[in-house]
């Protein structure tokens, strides 16, 4: 069987998932990569640098902390992101044009959502989800929809996996977690308090702890036994923060969910033969 080919992280992808780890003065490099690529791809370090102003070497760091050699190649790697974005179709200004626009973009974004995983970690995530002998899904303020799909897709499939919605009550629940357990928490930040209660709670009893966030290296990943990365999916990460929508995590989840069921095997079938008689036993005439 041929191999899934690597994706390669746009650079916009590579800096939204990487702004809360890296340096002041580097943020404010990475900010104005994000804010003005076009800018950027025509300017040099030394540019760059001038117009937030630190030193040139700060530039060539910001561009290091990204996985880059230097300037030199994150300015390359801009310029063939932004040659994707000219072939981007104008579909008017009106509402019908706007939703087309927003699920076009979405569309041609939603492969970068997976670009900063890898293999190993995807593996160890997937063996709590599907081999822990109790099962936890956990998350706060936006992210806790999440959470609660998640709990129910498990579940559907034949995966038992229980979601609280009370914050204390998530402690309480996760703190009662032993070795064999799983506890997967979901945050968009990464650095919410009361979901880091719930990630050291789980912990203290030795739970494994999944952590699906936004950014890399947060509080929540350093917590985490397994840390799920999933890049914002938005034609301009800018404009994804801004709306700190939660879609690149929702179709991770979903996914997840997928990869479980196919794993369970005659169990995640009997399970969803039940749930269609349930769903077909309640739906009207």
């Amino acid at each position: 069987m041929p191999s899934s080919p690597d994706l390669v992280a746009h650079p916009t992808v590579r800096i939204a998932t990487a702004l809360p780890t890296v340096l002041a003065s580097e943020r404010r490099v990475l900010e104005e990569v994000l804010h003005q690529p076009e800018r950027v791809v025509e300017s040099t370090a030394q540019e760059v640098a001038d117009r937030v102003g630190v030193g040139r070497s700060t530039v060539v760091r910001a561009c290091q902390a990204i996985g880059y050699k230097g300037y030199p190649q994150l300015r390359v790697a801009l310029a063939a992101e932004l040659a994707h974005r000219d072939d981007e179709v104008d579909y008017g200004s009106s509402a019908l044009g706007r939703l087309r626009a927003d699920i076009a973009a979405l569309a041609a974004a939603l492969p970068q959502v997976t670009a900063v995983l890898d293999e190993d970690t995807v593996e160890r995530a997937v063996g709590v989800l599907a081999g822990s002998r109790r099962l936890l899904v956990l998350a706060n303020g936006l992210s806790a929809p999440l959470a609660t799909d998640m709990a129910m897709r498990l579940t559907a499939v034949g995966r038992p996996a229980d979601f609280v919605a009370d914050s204390i009550g998530q402690q309480i629940a996760a703190r009662g977690l032993v070795p064999g357990d799983g506890c997967v928490v979901l945050s968009g930040s990464g650095a919410s308090e009361a979901t880091l209660k719930v990630a050291r709670a789980a912990r203290q009893g030795g739970a494994a702890v999944v952590a699906v966030t936004s950014f890399r290296g947060s509080p929540l990943g350093e917590l985490a036994d397994v840390e799920l990365v999933v890049a914002p999916a938005a034609t301009t990460f800018q404009h994804e923060l801004e709306r700190t929508s939660r879609i690149a995590l929702a179709v991770l989840v979903e996914s997840l969910v997928g990869v479980v069921a196919a794993r369970s095997g005659s169990v995640a079938q009997e399970t969803h033969d039940r749930v269609l008689h349930i769903l077909s036993d309640n739906l009207a005439d």
